[in-house]
């Protein structure tokens, strides 16, 4: 075999380099591969956990569920951007990224199933405490409909499940589910760092990890609009006062993510003034959204930015073709 050009793994023996392609196609990190190289670890430490864990009282089961929310919440991370990355930076990583995006949201709802074994365990036999410690209704709305999503979600990702879906339903359901999955936890870590003041250091990597997911998305969608736009009126581009007032509002955006500690008082209490309002707060999910105004103001940033005026918005009259 000597003088024969040698692939093995990715590993090129004659230029003594890595080919990322061939490696990242390989059946351990892809599919199903990938899914039990992470979820059987993930599974034995969260035995492991509570094998050392007081399972015998509320405290000890409620602890299990905060730290399998810990491994769940980097998969929901990941799967959000999957296609924006590939959009964003094109790549053999990114598209190893998307083509295992439905592998690792598999991850994710195995780390989920965890945790709602554990909330399980808690409501059924610590029932005081789970009521007296641990239940509100807001946040029991929140997680139900978390769970429903979840489960609907894994069943259509199998054919026996899909079927009886159309293309533009399933689209929907993932979607919404995705959004949902990603806006709850996204919440809470907030919350942590715009309420509590002293959050523990995980809580600021989770936090800008949620945030950063999303606002790929957006930075994707901004530059698929660039393109459509430019494409159905070519010759046009976005003038500079929406590329300068874009510019602004994101940055704007930018600056109202980082400091919520200074803003959320005086923000909720004005949101929450009117009765109803102040209603809605005790059941709907998330009202009023203040761990998304940052996005909301980022998303109309880039909407400004990416403008391209079209052929009648410039007074530009299409010539007929001959």
């Amino acid at each position: 075999m000597i003088g024969y050009d040698v692939y093995l793994y990715g590993y090129d023996q004659k230029n003594m380099s890595i080919d990322l392609t061939a490696v990242l196609k390989h059946k351990a990190i892809n599919k199903w591969g990938l899914f039990w190289l992470i979820a059987g670890p993930m599974s034995v430490v969260m035995i492991i956990a509570m094998m050392g864990a007081d399972m015998s009282t509320g405290a000890g089961v409620s602890a299990m569920i905060g730290f399998s929310v810990r491994w769940a919440v980097p998969f929901i991370f990941l799967v959000v951007p999957a296609s924006s990355v590939q959009i964003l930076f094109p790549g053999p990583f990114p598209m190893w990224w998307l083509r295992n995006r439905k592998y690792i949201g598999m991850c994710f709802a195995v780390a989920m199933a965890w945790q709602g074994s554990f909330i399980f365990i808690m409501s059924n036999f610590f029932r005081d405490y789970y009521y007296e410690d641990v239940y509100l209704l807001r946040d029991e709305l929140e997680g139900s409909i978390g769970y429903i999503f979840l489960t609907a979600m894994v069943v259509t990702s199998f054919r026996f499940g899909r079927k009886y879906l159309t293309q533009r339903q399933w689209k929907l359901l993932h979607k919404s589910g995705v959004y949902f999955l990603w806006a709850y936890p996204f919440s809470v870590y907030w919350w942590s760092l715009s309420y509590y003041g002293n959050p523990p250091p995980i809580d600021y990597v989770f936090y800008w990890c949620g945030f950063i997911a999303f606002t790929l998305r957006i930075a994707a969608w901004g530059k698929t609009r660039l393109k459509t736009s430019k494409r159905n009126s070519p010759g046009s581009s976005t003038p500079l006062a929406l590329r300068v007032s874009g510019s602004v509002i994101i940055a704007f955006g930018l600056v109202v993510a980082s400091t919520g500690l200074q803003w959320q008082k005086p923000v909720t209490a004005f949101l929450t003034t009117p009765q109803w309002s102040s209603d809605l707060v005790l059941w709907l999910p998330f009202w009023p959204f203040e761990p998304y105004l940052s996005i909301f103001i980022i998303g109309l940033g880039t909407a400004l930015f990416t403008k391209v005026p079209t052929g009648k918005e410039v007074g530009y009259t299409a010539v007929p073709a001959n």
